[in-house]
């Protein structure tokens, strides 16, 4: 067994999951509210309908990660499965890494569903023209769900699935104020301004994959974006799965 099979299970089991399919159901109220609202909206309801539907993509998926990714580990235990995985010649860090790129590619698809169900939205309010933004939007966000569920798998194998899905909750709104952080750190003198900075180079910088702005106004942004946020998106997440292996080597389910 190897990590493309512990993924392509993993991929299975998040799909079936009813937290999955409340998170399109979800998704598509919010558009469906979104539409009731517009007369509400001055002249913004183009605006609030981008901007609502793409939000409720990382938040929904957000709710999705901490009520499955953060149990990852934790329901292989409970079920006592996780002994037959690791009594084969399986690594650790192979095991994980299936664990996070099967819930990754789940999340992808159900992402893209939310897109595809925005555009058309759009297409009937006639600005079908907007679907590059929307498409380069719903491929950011899902990077930021990437890297989100990264942290919540490395969570699980370190912790209770309480506990782990708070610390990444912590590290979600940590990174969506990295940047104010950084220019915080900025204004504070010497040793804390040290301190600071390295906090906020080592949280992920989750406003990178952040352009609903512009897709809300039917821009799109630039491919070296696009490529800087990708880099970024598999460097911190081989970083942290890196880290959640080394952890998860020493741990003992005796």
């Amino acid at each position: 067994m190897n990590a493309v099979l512990i993924a392509q299970n993993t991929f299975r089991e998040a799909i079936r999951d009813r937290v999955l399919a409340g998170m399109v159901v979800a998704g598509l109220v919010m558009l469906a509210l979104a539409q009731i609202a517009r007369p509400l909206a001055m002249g913004e309801g183009l605006r609030l309908t981008v901007d609502l539907g793409l939000s409720s993509i990382t938040m929904l998926g957000l709710l999705a990660v901490m009520l499955v990714g953060t149990s990852l580990v934790a329901k292989e235990i409970e079920r006592r499965t996780i002994f037959n995985l690791l009594s084969r010649p399986l690594p650790r860090s192979v095991y994980l890494i299936g664990k996070w790129a099967g819930l990754s590619g789940a999340l992808w698809v159900v992402s893209g569903i939310l897109g595809l169900a925005l555009w058309g939205v759009l297409a009937l309010l006639g600005r079908g023209a907007f679907w590059a933004p929307i498409a380069q939007a719903v491929y950011l966000a899902g990077l930021e769900l990437t890297v989100v569920t990264a942290i919540a798998v490395m969570f699980s194998a370190l912790s209770t699935p309480v506990l782990s899905s708070l610390y990444t909750l912590g590290f979600f709104l940590a990174g969506q104020w990295c940047d104010d952080l950084r220019e915080f750190a900025t204004r504070a003198p010497g040793s804390l301004r040290t301190m600071l900075e390295w906090i906020a180079n080592l949280l992920p910088n989750f406003s990178l994959f952040n352009v609903r702005t512009l897709a809300s106004v039917g821009e799109t942004t630039t491919a070296m974006h696009l490529g800087l946020a990708s880099g970024y998106a598999l460097l911190y997440c081989a970083c942290v799965l890196a880290l959640a292996a080394a952890a998860f080597e020493s741990r003992d389910f005796k």
